[in-house]
C-alpha cells in the first residue's frame, strides 16, 4: 500500500484559527456566513521570454495608489487593497462572489532577475510586471587563498 507524504515546513502558519478557516470555507456559499474581510487571491499568469519574465495579474477595482511591488532576484510580491465603494445599508444580498479587501501574492521566479530593469503598468484592471532576466555571460574567477 502506497501512502501519501505530508511536510509541513518551517513556513507552516500556525496562527490561523479554526473559527476563520470556517468563515473561508462558508463565506463563498453565503455571505451570511462570512465573519469578515478575506484575504483574496487575484489570478496571475506568468510568462518567459528569452530575454525577460512577464506576470499578469488580474485586478481590476484596486486603485493603482493601493498596489505595491517588492522584488528581489528570484522573487516578487505583489500586494494591495480593494475597496468596496458600495453603500451597503438596507442591503440584502442574493450572491457575493467578488473580494473586496487585502491582497498579497508571493512569486517564486524560474530565473534571477536584474532588480534595476523592472517595468509595471497599470490598465483596465490588470497589472503588467516586465522583469529582465540576469545576465549570466559573465566568468568570474574565484582566488584561492593559502593559509
Amino acid at each position: 500500500m502506497n501512502y501519501i507524504k505530508i511536510r509541513f515546513g518551517s513556513g507552516f502558519d500556525h496562527s490561523r484559527s479554526c473559527g476563520r478557516s470556517v468563515s473561508d470555507m462558508f463565506g463563498s456559499v453565503n455571505p451570511m456566513f462570512s465573519l469578515g474581510q478575506r484575504r483574496w487571491n487575484p489570478p496571475m499568469d506568468i510568462y518567459e521570454t528569452e530575454d525577460e519574465i512577464i506576470i499578469l495579474a488580474e485586478i481590476a477595482g484596486v486603485e493603482k495608489e493601493n498596489l505595491e511591488i517588492e522584488i528581489s532576484h528570484k522573487a516578487i510580491r505583489i500586494h494591495g487593497t480593494r475597496n468596496c465603494n458600495i453603500a451597503m445599508e438596507n442591503t440584502t444580498y442574493r450572491l457575493a462572489e467578488i473580494f473586496y479587501g487585502c491582497f498579497e501574492r508571493v512569486l517564486f521566479l524560474p530565473t534571477t532577475i536584474d532588480t534595476e530593469k523592472v517595468n509595471a503598468s497599470y490598465s483596465n484592471g490588470f497589472l503588467e510586471i516586465h522583469l529582465s532576466k540576469q545576465n549570466h555571460t559573465g566568468i568570474h574567477k574565484v582566488e584561492i587563498q593559502s593559509d
